[in-house]
Order: C-alpha cells, then sequence, then structure tokens
C-alpha cells in the first residue's frame, strides 16, 4: 500500500512489493496473482462473508431487509478487519487508476450476482432478487464513499442504513 500510495500503481514492480515484504517473488506469486490482488486479495473473503449473513436472516424478512442485515454485517468486518485508514487509502490508489476501477466494479457485480443468487434461494423471484442485489450493492457503495472521507465520524454499518432509509424514502415518495 505504502509503494502504491508513494510510487503509484503503474510505477510499482512486483519485485518492489516483495523486497519491501521480505519475500520472494516467487513467494509474492504464490500468494498472489498479480500486483493488482494485493488490493483486491480479500474480495472472496468478503463475498462468503456477505452471502453468509444474508442466509443467517429468517426467510419471514422482506428481501431488501436480508440484504441490509448482510451489508450491515460485512460494513462491521471490514471496520474491523480493516479500518477507515486502510480503506480509504486504498481508495485512493483505485480512484487514480483505471484498470484498479475496472477491476473494483468487477468485484462490486460479483458480489451483487452473490446476492442475487442468495436472494433467489431464499425464494425471491425475477427480476425481484436481481433489482434487490443491485440496489443494495448501489447503497453500500454509496455509505462507503461516505465512510472514508475524513470528516465522517459515523460508522460504516450506521451509513448502510441510512442510504438504504434513503432510498426507501425515496421508493414510496411521489
Amino acid at each position: 500500500m505504502e509503494l502504491y500510495a508513494d510510487r503509484g500503481f503503474e510505477n510499482t514492480t512486483v519485485a518492489e512489493i516483495a523486497e519491501r515484504a521480505g519475500l520472494t517473488e516467487r513467494t509474492f506469486f504464490r500468494h498472489y496473482a498479480d500486483k493488482r490482488e494485493v488490493l483486491f486479495g480479500g474480495a472472496g473473503e468478503l463475498q462468503d462473508a456477505l452471502v453468509s449473513a444474508v442466509s443467517e436472516v429468517p426467510d419471514s424478512a422482506a428481501p431488501l431487509d436480508a440484504v441490509a442485515t448482510g451489508l450491515e454485517s460485512v460494513g462491521s468486518w471490514l471496520e474491523e478487519q480493516r479500518g477507515r485508514e486502510y480503506a480509504s487509502r486504498r481508495q485512493r490508489i483505485i480512484n487514480a487508476n483505471t484498470e484498479l476501477q475496472e477491476r473494483e466494479l468487477i468485484k462490486f457485480a460479483s458480489l451483487s450476482a452473490a446476492l442475487a443468487d442468495i436472494l433467489r434461494k431464499r425464494g425471491t423471484g425475477e427480476p425481484a432478487a436481481s433489482l434487490t442485489a443491485e440496489v443494495g450493492i448501489a447503497a453500500f457503495k454509496v455509505a462507503f464513499e461516505r465512510w472514508i472521507r475524513r470528516s465522517n465520524r459515523r460508522n460504516l454499518p450506521e451509513l448502510i442504513r441510512d442510504s438504504l432509509d434513503e432510498l426507501r424514502a425515496v421508493a414510496v415518495s411521489r
């Protein structure tokens, strides 16, 4: 992260990353497919945590409420595992590079697909499952951007809840 922040993603080599971490390049490649994965390596774990949290919500809960519970759980996990400063620094690196922005979009598309799948398994039909998943991810992205701002003092689960509440208010207003 320091190398990416100091030198830029494009100008940082795997050799430099490995050296900074006290590893050989070979060891680096045992853990990461490429230097992008340093920033995205936890995406599978995040997706698993989200799917698990949604699957544990009682079947009687509305689809959006189940997604909200899952997203809030993941928000707490991100705060505990990574923290706001790490997330903010990571996002600045991603925002500065088109290739990384594309990879981030792929990550969010995968999260949305996994959410839609678990909603379908819970009995939500189409297109409601896909719409709810997409809306949930959109609300998460808005909340995340608010969370990493230096001026923000609120936690991520709160901001996710607020984003979804704002969405509900817009959906029922005339």
